[in-house]
């Protein structure tokens, strides 16, 4: 009886996914232990949660994980590093079956990271170098998204400005943006950095305003400035707009939200570009890799998904308002075919 019990859990599990999923027909039977949908734990334990990115990235989790039939469980830290560490141990604690660690320092997260992989539970790390070959890195491809976001200040501005960056060493995503900024400016020795600053404290926009500022009134030159996180970018532009500079500086930056948009659409706008790929869509991926672990499978030690440049002349052009207007726009940025197999169901779309 338990066996015919847990075939037909499998087929209602089956007939639910599939209806959630992009294209036609019914998702194919999942694999244990998927197949009883509920009884698998995942955790999600957050170091970064401020901002448009974060809870889009959230919403994504949330949407994959119903539709796998995880019950999900959420821990956010709030940047503090050595809670999101315990918080790991309390995930431990709670005998989940899968943990994805979102963000963080590579200090306080490594042993953490190597206690869960010891108790026997899968785990994947969404823009944390946790230096650990157990655990796949989802990423974002980060270094073209600051390649391809220098490459479109170069191709407005020429080789030769000077610039304003937006830096916290010490995060990863941020750390692998940086070496596409000294890369070129290495290979353009006219793009001088005239000042760098950068802060995670909350409210990060506001903050990084505040030190923006100060920059500005000191560098009375910068004409561009490298943002590579929207809320930095976020920040610059109040501080551009404040001091009415807006058709005097540019601003490149990394991710993307509807407030983004909104923002890079405004009548002189100086953000002038962004590259990025869905948060929904990474939180997505970060679901699946985590799924494909929790089978026996292998999702691969990187799991990259790719970005898209979007400027405000595309947006201005497509009267695009949301991310839902950017997503039919773009259809690569409505779904990513990444960490994907047959049985996998997606969310309704």
């Amino acid at each position: 009886m338990k066996i015919l019990r847990r075939s037909v859990l499998a087929l209602f599990a089956s007939a639910a996914v599939g209806a959630a999923t992009l294209g036609t027909g019914f998702a194919q039977s999942m694999p244990a232990p998927l197949d009883n949908p509920g009884d698998v734990k995942i955790a999600l334990v957050r170091y970064l949660s401020t901002g448009d990115f974060f809870q889009a990235y959230l919403s994504g989790v949330e949407k994959q994980a119903e539709a796998v039939g995880l019950d999900l469980r959420i821990f956010d830290s709030r940047q503090d590093a050595a809670l999101q560490a315990d918080m790991v141990d309390q995930a431990i604690a709670l005998g989940v079956d899968g943990i994805i660690i979102q963000h963080g320092l590579t200090e306080s997260m490594q042993e953490a990271a190597q206690r869960a992989v010891d108790a026997g539970i899968k785990v994947v790390a969404f823009d944390v170098n946790v230096e650990n070959d157990a655990i796949p890195q989802i990423e974002q491809s980060d270094y073209l998204l600051g390649k391809l976001a220098l490459e479109q200040a170069i191709k407005d501005n020429g080789t030769e400005w000077k610039a304003g960056y937006v830096y916290v060493p010490g995060i990863a995503p941020l750390d692998r943006r940086h070496v596409a900024w000294e890369e070129v400016k290495a290979a353009n020795p006219g793009i001088i950095e005239k000042a760098q600053m950068g802060t995670l404290d909350n409210p990060i926009a506001n903050s990084n305003a505040n030190q923006a500022r100060s920059v500005l009134q000191a560098n009375q030159d910068i004409t561009v400035f490298f943002a590579p996180y929207d809320e930095f970018a976020k920040g610059v532009k109040i501080a551009v707009d404040e001091a009415g500079l807006s058709s005097d500086v540019s601003i490149y930056s990394a991710d993307v939200s509807t407030a983004d948009i909104s923002a890079m659409r405004e009548p002189d706008s100086a953000w002038k570009a962004t590259v990025a790929t869905n948060p929904a869509v990474v939180g997505e991926v970060s679901v699946r890799a985590l799924a494909i672990m929790l089978t026996g499978e292998n999702p691969g030690a990187q799991v990259i998904v790719p970005p898209t440049l979007i400027t405000q002349e595309f947006l201005n052009a497509n009267d695009i308002k949301n991310m839902e207007d950017l997503s039919a726009n773009m259809p690569q940025f409505a779904h990513a075919d990444v960490a994907m197999t047959e049985w996998m169901p997606l969310p309704a779309r």
